[in-house]
């Protein structure tokens, strides 16, 4: 009696499904990650040198002539932007965006308010400066 073994089925590899999966969770992780909103592009930022720096994803921008913005909309003062910062994170640390001709007094009243409000830690966010 002889045995005949089946014979192996050749079918069509899924690489077409997993090229599907693969792309899906892309778009899905493009949709649920947190993306930062552009910074105004009349601010120009401090330069400064070996630094190590993060990038702002939720700044207070400080333009040069004093003014406040906190994701695209311009404020009134420090406590409107700890009014609308603390309803999606504590205000544990904050960045501050300054522009490039905005005098240091300023800057440092407004590390001052913001620290008397309750922030933990002000970062400054710079340009890197050119090595």
């Amino acid at each position: 009696m002889i045995l005949l073994k089946p014979k192996a089925q050749q079918g069509r590899e899924p690489t077409i499904a997993l090229i599907n999966v693969v792309f899906l969770m892309l778009i899905f992780f493009m949709i649920a990650g947190t993306l930062a909103p552009p910074l105004s592009k009349s601010v120009k930022l401090v330069e400064t040198s070996d630094l190590e720096g993060r990038e702002p994803p939720d700044a207070l921008v400080i333009r040069a002539n004093a003014t406040l913005e906190y994701r695209g909309a311009e404020l009134t003062g420090v406590d409107a932007y700890v009014e609308r910062a603390s309803i999606n994170f504590p205000l544990d640390d904050v960045r501050l965006v300054p522009d490039r001709a905005l005098p240091a007094r300023k800057l440092k009243e407004v590390s001052d308010a913001l620290r008397a409000l309750g922030a933990k830690k002000v970062f400054v966010v710079t340009e890197r400066g050119v090595q």
